[in-house]
């Protein structure tokens, strides 16, 4: 496989040292040859803390879910804080706004009973799509998290409205 076609293996997988890579016969083109199979392992971890850095409809979503006027006022410029810690298919994520800490754990796949932002609970079944994207519906509304180095993009949609937040690894 020439060099520079490796960025082309898909995420997730890693060609492990144990490998023996040894040149090709085309070494001089950059071209190199694996002796052993590859073995496919997970790259991806959400574990973590991550800050806001941006939020776009976060006043209109809230108005939607039933927050009170004065809860969104308050809450629209706070830079929360977002830890993740991930164990295999089982998740805690804590939220940190202010005062205001919500927590919830869950396993992919099984249903959990969630708190949402407006504090009401509901049940729900979060889904791994790939190896970085958490994706959850429940009380018509959608949940997108997903994890690109380290940026967190969560977006919630519920009807036409969503909102989208942006958390960078701290």
């Amino acid at each position: 496989m020439p060099i520079n076609q490796l960025h082309h293996l898909t995420s997730g997988q890693l060609l492990r040292q144990k490998d023996d890579i040894k040149p090709s016969s085309a070494y001089l083109q950059g071209t190199f040859s694996c002796v052993r199979s590859t073995e496919s392992i997970s790259t991806m971890s959400f574990s973590g803390k991550y800050q806001l850095q941006s939020q776009e409809n976060f006043e209109p979503f809230m108005r939607a879910l039933g927050l009170p006027e004065e809860e969104i006022q308050k809450g629209k410029d706070i830079k929360s804080i977002t830890e993740i810690v991930q164990d295999g298919k089982k998740f805690k994520i804590t939220v940190t706004a202010g005062s205001k800490v919500l927590k919830n754990e869950f396993t992919i796949g099984e249903e959990s009973e969630m708190e949402l932002m407006n504090g009401q609970k509901a049940k729900v079944v979060v889904q791994m799509e790939g190896n970085n994207k958490l994706i959850g519906e429940t009380k018509g509304m959608k949940s997108v998290t997903e994890l690109n180095g380290d940026i967190i993009t969560h977006t919630m949609t519920m009807g036409d409205l969503s909102l989208k937040r942006v958390s960078k690894r701290i």
